[in-house]
């Protein structure tokens, strides 16, 4: 469904598969903007391994950026961090969607607490997603669910940005340009 924009920023979604190149690509463009920089992170450090993986990523993002850490009300942070001056990356709307469902929320209305905060944001915000759907058919109930429920988000967030670009092997393919 459609949601009335009243923003006067820009939005672009960097979908791609694992390992693509995705989030690189978004913080390069992210780091372009000479904005202020805000990473939105949705994932949880609940074992040794991601605690790794998140120390290293905030290693390499430096000291210029501020980090927020929302795995489930990203569209509060979005509001409360979205200005002119600042360029916001979320990272990773699937992760987001898995926390979601894990925890019981109603899909629905999450993802239209999510356009609604996007549709009245003032700055740029660059969302980055997995593009679950070009694999194969997963074996569980729970697994289909969760690829078709990315697969709508997925669309409803590229109706609502400016841009969409889908990346492989590090190389975007833009799907959508608002600007040239």
């Amino acid at each position: 469904m459609p949601i009335k924009s009243d923003r006067s920023g820009h939005i672009a979604l960097v979908l791609g598969g694992t390992r693509s190149g995705k989030s690189s690509f978004a913080q390069n463009m992210a780091e372009e903007s000479g904005n202020r920089l805000v990473y939105i992170a949705t994932a949880e450090a609940l074992d040794d391994e991601m605690s790794d993986r998140i120390a290293h990523h905030k290693q390499d993002r430096g000291s210029r950026w501020t980090t927020v850490e929302e795995p489930l009300d990203i569209a509060a942070v979005i509001t409360a961090h979205s200005n002119q001056e600042t360029t916001l990356l979320i990272d990773c709307l699937t992760i987001w969607l898995s926390n979601v469902m894990l925890a019981g929320q109603d899909v629905a209305t999450a993802v239209d607490g999510l356009a609604q905060a996007l549709s009245r944001a003032s700055g740029s915000m660059i969302l980055v997603s997995n593009e679950v759907g070009s694999g194969i058919v997963p074996e569980s109930p729970l697994g289909r669910q969760f690829r078709d429920e990315a697969g709508w988000m997925n669309q409803r967030i590229a109706a609502a940005a400016d841009d969409v670009a889908l990346v492989t092997a590090g190389l975007p393919l833009w799907l959508k340009r608002a600007r040239a």
